[in-house]
């Protein structure tokens, strides 16, 4: 055996421990998680992954069978963050439920400008991608949707019962339409590196919630 061939082999062993194999893995989906939201799952190439976090093409696939699962353990991923930074706004019971869903604009807002403007929401990205995208990912992506929805309506029911809110329409409802509404104005925040989107979207939808004001 030549030492090239060594090589190649150590390179693609299994890791040496569970821990290692942990934190790699993590390290993988935290790359594909910034990748994706930046330039979507289809532009994102496996090379890219794994040059980023410092790992040989072949090991990745001690981590993921395939790119497909990759892509799925990056969304679930997402959606966990997501969900946590949902609620740290959205249960935040020290303020109005209204002036919870400011916080979270503002903080989206934040977030995108941080980073330039070069990475918005990584689910809007699959969404946009579905049709070319395999089956698996249409039931994750609505589940997640679901999840946002379930949330939101959450905090939109509390402004119905504090009387903040004087739309007659479920708060279920309220909630599909304002994911609907966000997902666009995230991709015009994208595209002309402004929070405005964000805060003019937010502007209307509340405007409409409080006829009267």
């Amino acid at each position: 055996m030549t030492s090239a061939e060594a090589i190649k082999i150590r390179r693609g062993r299994p890791p040496r421990s569970e821990r290692e194999f942990t934190d790699t893995r993590e390290a993988l989906i935290r790359a594909g998680v910034v990748m994706v939201t930046e330039n979507g799952f289809l532009s994102t190439g496996i090379d890219s992954v794994v040059k980023t976090v410092g790992v040989p093409k072949g090991s990745f696939y001690h981590y993921f069978t395939n790119k497909e699962a990759f892509g799925l353990a990056v969304l679930a991923a997402y959606k966990r963050y997501f969900a946590q930074k949902l609620d740290k706004h959205l249960l935040n019971t020290a303020l109005p439920p209204l002036a919870r869903i400011d916080d979270f604009v503002l903080s989206a807002g934040l977030g995108m400008a941080r980073f330039n403007f070069t990475r918005g929401c990584l689910v809007g990205n699959l969404l946009q991608e579905s049709p070319l995208l395999p089956d698996t990912f249409a039931d994750v992506l609505k589940a997640t949707l679901f999840d946002w929805q379930t949330r939101i309506a959450r905090c939109l029911q509390e402004a119905i019962d504090k009387d903040e809110i004087k739309d007659m329409r479920p708060a279920c409802e309220l909630a599909i339409t304002f994911w609907t509404g966000w997902e666009g104005a995230v991709m015009r925040a994208k595209l002309f590196r402004s929070t405005e989107p964000l805060d003019d979207f937010w502007a209307f939808f509340k405007r409409a919630l409080q006829p009267n004001i």
